[in-house]
């Protein structure tokens, strides 16, 4: 379902995206799917890291482990 909206821009940000799209309209949508993507990603990303670091220690013994146990240099 589409909803008709209204937003304001600067005269300046609609003139460079008339420049290089015909429909604004679309434009504007997958700008917005784009950016929501992006920050979805982020927080995957901050949330992924977080059990990382929480981690961090215990990984890195497990690694520090397998390594030993393999004979490769640390």
């Amino acid at each position: 379902m589409r909803v008709k909206t209204s937003v304001t821009l600067p005269d300046d940000l609609l003139d460079e995206i008339d420049r290089i799209s015909n429909n604004r309209s679309s434009f504007l949508e997958q700008a917005a799917r784009q950016s929501l993507s992006q920050a979805a990603k982020a927080s995957r990303d901050a949330r992924d890291a977080a059990i990382i670091e929480k981690n961090a220690d215990r990984l890195n013994e497990e690694a520090a482990d397998v390594l030993e146990y393999q004979g490769l240099p640390e």
